[in-house]
């Protein structure tokens, strides 16, 4: 097989796959460790070579590990290092002991059963903060738990980078091939953190000053890949040098461009190192192995679970929250995946009963979050207690408050808004799940509570049935439309006004019952566009007078855009564009009515009509389409092609 032939397969299947288990909202890892299975010598063979793969996966470890460090962030270390070196390192150690002790007690050898240790501690960082993010629980007490355990075990990977592959010489020569690896890793860590620090930023400007994002691109691939030759030459792994080049970077102003530039490159090469690790799954190996499998599985879960949570409840925890810990954090992970590579003299069966128990924990990690919840509920009897107590100090904060505002979400622009209702004497509560930020506010006098606002029992306590508007602050659609479908079920009459990013979600939340929806992008259109007008001479009256005529018409004057061959957004096709239609003689639409065209049975409307020259005829039902007139159309892309045919042709 060529290489182009190899990489067209890869490429083929792995495209296919993904999309697949992105359909079914599965971690893409699954659908290239699928692919792997599937091409690898154990089932269709098509893939001849398997080391040159291998040699070029190699890098995805590099790159992920060079984003692991450009994350690294002593401040934020040290603002959670009662959760990182507190939950983190004793779960990270326990597993390993735990796990070593089962695998020792099947008659393996204590280095294999460290090694496995090590292995199953580690748990899905991508899958994880994907689900946190998702359920804005990244700010919860579970949810920053999670995040300090993930970001340990981000940690820990590196000296069991280093530890896995001496595990695997003689006992007697094990305790000096340790010392010497940590004493290298020393050495080459500390001339390159002390160096390093001082000629990074330097030359990082160095390069910027060329201005070619080519050559910036170039620049950050040479530095990874430099840095990790050089931690290889000192007969360290290749991943410790490039996570100690994001190290570096990360303490530079250049980082967030560093890490959109390298995401492309690790995000292709972390698909193809998942798809050489799908190559050693052996279905025929495996179908034998069935029951410990399943049993290797079970001991995963149960095992992590308790452990997180008596861990997580003896630290502090409610039982709930130490629950809720225990059920994120008890499935495997990627970084598995790594380690397991670097396991040498692994026996067949063991290799693949691993490789398989990390690949089903990982798929049935989401089904055992979207559950959580219900299984905290079910045997934490003092949930209950705490959620009423949560209720009941919303509806004590909005006892005796009539006609006031429920703001949804108190980031800044809740903030900001709450200070122009304060301004006007309108009452007003907000609901926020950010704990940090309610005790903050509410110690400086604002009337904000912690509250669920997608909850139905949250937005009651609230005083729905008494508020005059509900405003929603935050920006999610998902979230937007959850507490619209509330208010439509308890007070259809009450008007709702939503934010959102910009118009692509304008009609979608409209449908769902908002009484307004306020996209940014238009927003900072008509700020743009007044404060140049008054800077070119218009005066401040008219200025005024135009902005509030556009938000009069509900925005309909900025919405869509004229599409170019510049504009390359991936969302594009999806958004609502204008497109001028000229009527020369003949053509169908002229001497109709706009309301005989019908416009809107293509889902489309007419923005605007140009005539002789001049934008002076506004739209209308009763409006009668002339020759030469020029008529602006708004619509999808498809809607606005079928409008047009029926403009012009009979």
């Amino acid at each position: 097989m060529s290489a182009l032939s190899l990489v067209l397969l890869l490429l083929g299947a792995s495209v296919l796959a993904v999309v697949i288990f992105r359909r079914f909202n599965l971690p893409p890892v699954l659908g290239y460790l699928l692919v792997g299975s599937l091409i690898g010598p154990h089932a269709l063979n098509l893939m001849e070579d398997v080391t040159r793969a291998q040699y070029l996966a190699e890098f995805g470890v590099v790159f992920l590990m060079f984003s692991i460090g450009l994350e690294f962030s002593l401040p934020k270390l040290y603002a959670m290092k009662r959760i990182v070196f507190g939950l983190g390192l004793l779960q990270v150690l326990l597993s390993v002991a735990l796990i070593g002790g089962i695998v020792i007690s099947f008659g393996l050898s204590w280095q294999l059963g460290v090694a496995l240790g090590g292995v199953f501690a580690m748990s899905s960082t991508a899958v994880l903060t994907k689900l946190l993010a998702e359920r804005m629980q990244l700010d919860s007490a579970h949810g920053r738990e999670v995040m300090g355990v993930l970001l340990f075990q981000d940690l820990a990977v590196v000296p069991l980078l280093v530890l896995i592959p001496s595990l695997s010489q003689p006992p007697e020569k094990l305790a000096m091939m340790l010392g010497v690896a940590l004493l290298k890793a020393i050495v080459v860590l500390a001339v390159i953190l002390v160096f390093g620090q001082k000629l990074m930023r330097k030359w990082f400007h160095f390069v910027a000053r060329a201005k070619s994002s080519e050559v910036f691109v170039l620049n950050v691939l040479l530095i990874t890949l430099g840095l990790a030759y050089v931690t290889e030459l000192a007969g360290l792994s290749l991943a410790l040098g490039a996570f100690v080049a994001g190290m570096l970077i990360s303490e530079t102003e250049f980082r967030l461009q560093v890490e959109e530039d390298i995401k492309s490159f690790r995000d292709v090469l972390m698909g193809l190192f998942f798809v050489t690790i799908g190559v050693k799954l052996d279905l025929s190996i495996l179908l034998g192995l069935w029951w410990q499998i399943l049993l290797a599985l079970a001991a995963l879960l149960i095992v992590k679970s308790l452990m997180v949570g008596v861990l997580s409840w003896r630290l502090g925890a409610s039982p709930g929250n130490a629950i809720r810990s225990a059920l994120w954090l008890c499935a495997g992970g990627e970084f598995g995946f790594v380690l397991l590579g670097e396991i040498m003299h692994l026996p067949k069966s063991v290799e693949q009963i691993a490789l398989t128990v990390l690949v089903l924990s990982m798929l049935v990690a989401p089904f055992i979050v979207q559950y959580s919840e219900k299984l905290v509920m079910r045997f934490v009897a003092s949930e209950w207690l705490l959620r009423s107590m949560q209720l009941t100090r919303i509806a004590a904060q909005s006892m005796g408050a009539e006609k006031h505002a429920i703001l949804c979400g108190f980031g800044r622009n809740g903030q900001y808004l709450a200070r122009f209702l304060g301004q006007e004497g309108v009452n007003y509560i907000a609901l926020d799940l950010d704990p940090d930020r309610v005790r903050e506010a509410s110690a400086g006098g604002e009337s904000v509570v912690f509250g669920d606002s997608g909850r139905k029992e949250s937005l009651m306590a609230a005083g729905l049935m008494r508020a005059s508007v509900v405003i929603i602050t935050i920006n999610d659609t998902p979230l937007a439309e959850k507490i619209l479908h509330h208010v439509q079920e308890l007070r259809p009459d009450l008007p709702v006004v939503v934010r959102t990013s910009d118009e692509r979600d304008l009609s979608r939340l409209s449908k769902a019952g908002a009484a307004e929806v306020v996209p940014e992008t238009l927003e900072a259109s008509l700020m743009l566009a007044s404060h140049a007008l008054v800077l070119v001479g218009v005066p401040i009256n008219r200025v005024l007078k135009r902005i509030r005529q556009a938000r009069t018409q509900r925005y309909r004057l900025l919405r869509g855009f004229f599409h170019g061959l510049s504009d390359s957004d991936e969302d594009d096709e999806y958004q609502s564009r204008l497109h001028s239609v000229w009527l020369a003689p003949g053509a169908a639409g002229i001497g109709q009515t706009l309301a005989q065209l019908d416009m809107e049975s293509f889902g489309c409307e007419v923005s605007a009509i140009r005539r002789r020259g001049i934008r002076a005829v506004e739209p209308a039902p009763e409006t009668r389409l002339e020759v030469g007139d020029v008529v602006v159309v708004l619509g999808d892309p498809e809607a606005v092609s079928a409008a047009e045919q029926r403009l012009l042709q009979k």
